[in-house]
């Protein structure tokens, strides 16, 4: 059994578009060597694209890459987002358009092309300002109605936006809150005390949002320890 603290679940994405990026792979070798050409614009998704998180456009014409090694370029930019160049954290929302390159007779295969895109989202992404998202809670907290102002005020120390209060059925009032894991370990105890035990609270997966610089740079530090 390892024990330690628990770990949040954080996601990596760009916040810039990169265009015309031209990534070459050579590699000479005793007999056949390797080679491929790629030129691609990089940026976050589409907002209205919900086909995964790898949106990828090939733009290609003229048979300047040949068809067959096109998927083996998606193919290298799917893999390379299970570990984003910040923290290896996997990487949310990305948008390639495969615009142009070029390729050998006898030294292209489809590993040149999949190691150029392997290159491509390494040296691109670090210059499209990548950011760390956070996981974001959706939290509800059914209290009396004298711990309101205590159960709200301790929501707000946690990074906590209070979304909303309604009035439950018993006279208790429900306080809803969108909250960042990172802040919800310990919760329960913490409320407990708080509220002398009189408050019940649940909470669910919202959404990742991106975190502040400074928060970004304490987990980045927290790392490499």
């Amino acid at each position: 059994c390892n024990q330690g603290k628990p770990q949040v679940n954080y996601k990596e994405a760009i916040t810039k578009t990169v265009e015309n990026w031209r990534e070459v792979y050579k590699k000479q070798t005793g007999g056949r060597g390797k080679f491929a050409d790629i030129i691609v614009t990089v940026g976050p998704k589409d907002e209205d694209y919900k086909d995964g998180d790898l949106q990828f456009v090939n733009e290609v014409s003229g048979g300047h890459i040949p068809k067959e090694f096109i998927p083996s370029v998606q193919k290298g930019f799917q893999d390379s987002m299970k570990n984003g160049v910040l923290g290896g954290f996997p990487m949310t929302g990305l948008k390639v358009v495969l615009t142009d390159g070029s390729f050998h007779p006898v030294d292209s295969d489809q590993i040149s092309f999949e190691l150029a895109a392997h290159a491509a989202f390494k040296n691109v992404c670090q210059k499209a300002g990548p950011v760390l998202m956070e996981p974001i809670m959706k939290v509800e907290v059914v209290t009396p109605e004298e711990n309101m102002g205590d159960v709200i005020g301790d929501l707000n120390k946690r990074r906590g936006l209070v979304q909303g209060m309604d009035e439950a059925r018993s006279g208790a009032r429900i306080v809803k809150a969108m909250v960042p894991l990172a802040e919800m370990f310990g919760y329960v105890t913490a409320l407990r005390t708080i509220t002398s035990g009189r408050a019940t609270s649940s909470m669910e997966y919202d959404h990742h949002a991106p975190l502040s610089a400074s928060l970004q740079a304490q987990v980045l530090e927290e790392l490499k320890k």
